[in-house]
Formats: structure tokens, sequence, C-alpha cells
């Protein structure tokens, strides 16, 4: 069960917070949390105004219930990441209520197997259009915006699989979120004097509803891929949990990082830093 040992930061309170891929996958009454979901959850957790963003309105409302039913904010919207014109309609409408957004988080990822001698060149073109190109068009609409109210703080979800090989032949998903860490340090470094930070977070192996429902499916293909993730080395012997990963954006996101830009922050339980002996992961 995820661990929701959040810290509170009282500054962001009532901050315009704009999360994207905020829905989670597999079973709608899982106690496990979606990275996104749990990021919304923490942010809202500190009195921030979450608008929870998603390819699939249910999902994005399904997060908002679960955050208003503990008595926090939060709106729903389906989203299309990969459409700009999805996203302006979404910032427009935010702005003429808000007239701001503070904080911007972006959350949406997938991951499809292939090696470069294999994969489809729509495999690739696609992994890509989801995982970097989702940035580029949330931060290309929300900078300016930023950029005009003198401050902001923006976070993009990366993965260690964008810092080093890790025995799964996923070629697109790792180059795209190497390129997510790389984009969000120069854009830092850019947009550092205009009193905007971004940075990212780069999660490690995570127990998600993803996983979970690949470890229940019917499918042997699909069970092996679970059993493969959750027998990782991982040097704590034990796999995080979305709100890990949400305490770490949390944190990039309030006043307490206030002197940290253009950084990765490594959210793996070590294991970027192992040699790969590490005990065997539980689930949490």
């Amino acid at each position: 069960m995820a661990q929701n040992n959040s810290a509170f930061y009282p500054d962001l309170k009532d901050r315009v917070t704009l999360v994207i891929g905020a829905g989670q996958s597999g079973d709608p009454y899982t106690k496990v949390w979606g990275n996104g979901a749990a990021i919304a959850k923490v942010l809202a957790s500190s009195g921030a105004r979450i608008i929870a963003c998603d390819l699939s309105l249910e999902a994005a409302q399904r997060t908002a219930s679960r955050i208003q039913a503990d008595g926090g904010s939060c709106e729903a919207f389906q989203l299309d990441a990969t459409l700009a014109s999805d996203i302006k309609r979404i910032v427009k409408q935010i702005v003429d209520r808000y007239n701001r957004i503070d904080i911007l988080v972006n959350n949406v990822g997938l991951t499809k197997t292939g090696d470069p001698a294999t994969m489809p060149e729509e495999a690739w073109d696609t992994q890509f259009q989801l995982n970097l190109k989702t940035v580029y068009l949330t931060c290309n609409a929300v900078l300016p915006i930023m950029e005009k109210q003198g401050s902001g703080a923006i976070i993009n979800n990366a993965s260690i699989a964008g810092m080093k090989y890790l025995g799964k032949p996923q070629i697109a998903y790792a180059s795209a979120k190497a390129a997510v860490i790389h984009f969000s340090k120069i854009t830092g470094v850019m947009y550092a004097s205009k009193g905007i930070r971004v940075n990212s977070v780069s999660p490690g192996m995570v127990f998600t509803p993803l996983l979970e429902k690949l470890g229940a499916s019917d499918l042997a293909e699909e069970r092996e891929i679970y059993k493969k993730i959750t027998d990782h080395n991982v040097p704590m012997g034990f796999m995080g949990d979305a709100f890990d990963v949400a305490n770490a954006v949390v944190f990039l996101a309030s006043r307490s990082s206030r002197y940290v830009v253009g950084q990765n922050l490594v959210v793996d339980g070590g294991l970027t830093g192992s040699t790969g002996t590490g005990q065997t992961a539980s689930k949490l």
C-alpha cells in the first residue's frame, strides 16, 4: 500500500497548480496510487488549488474525487497533452479564472519495448511525442504566463531509464526521458533570472497501479514483465511508491527548494548508483 507520509509546505496554499497526467490506470478502487494522482494529492494537502488533467476525463475525475473527499481543492479536465490546441484551451481557462499559473507538473509518460534495430519508426515517434513533446508543449504555453507574473515552478517527470540502462529494451523511452532531463536543465538555466525554477524528478522502481495490474494479468507475458520489474536489485531492498515521487515533486514546487534550479532529483533507493548487487526488491 502507498505510504502517504508527506511533508506540509504552507507556502503552497492557494498556489494555482496544473498537473498534466493526473489520472492513473488500473483498478479505480485500488489502494495503490499512481504518480500523477499522488502528486496532485500531496500538493492539495498543502493547500494548492489543483487543476488535474488527463487524457481520460474519468481518470482525472477519480483523482479529483479522492482529493476532494479529504477536503482538498481539485478540478478535473480532459486533456490530450500531445495537442498544442488542447493545452492552450486549458491554460486559457485557468488564466481567465485565476489570472495566474504558479506550478506546472508534467507527468505524461508511457514506455514501449524495442531496440534500435527492431523498433518501428512509428513507435519511436509516438514515444517521443508522449514523453518529450508534451513537456515542450506545456512549457511553451505556460512559460510566458510565469514570465509575466515573475514567478513559477515547473517539475518534469523523467526516469532513471534516461540515466542508465536498466536491462530492458526501451530505447525510445530511455532516449526521450534523457532529453526531458536535459530540457529541464537548460530551460531552468534560461529562466532562472526570471523567477522561474525548472527541475526534473527521475523515479526508479515504483509500485504503481499499472504494475499491480500486470502482476494480476491473465497474460503470461505481462506477469513476466511484473516479475522482472519487482525482482530488480534496489540497494534499499524495496520498491518505492507514488508518494515517494510526489514528495520529491512537491519539495521542488515549494519555496523550500528556492535555490534549486535545473536539477534532476533522483528517487530510486540508490539504484542508479549501484553495481546491481543490492537486495531483491520487495513490493513495498
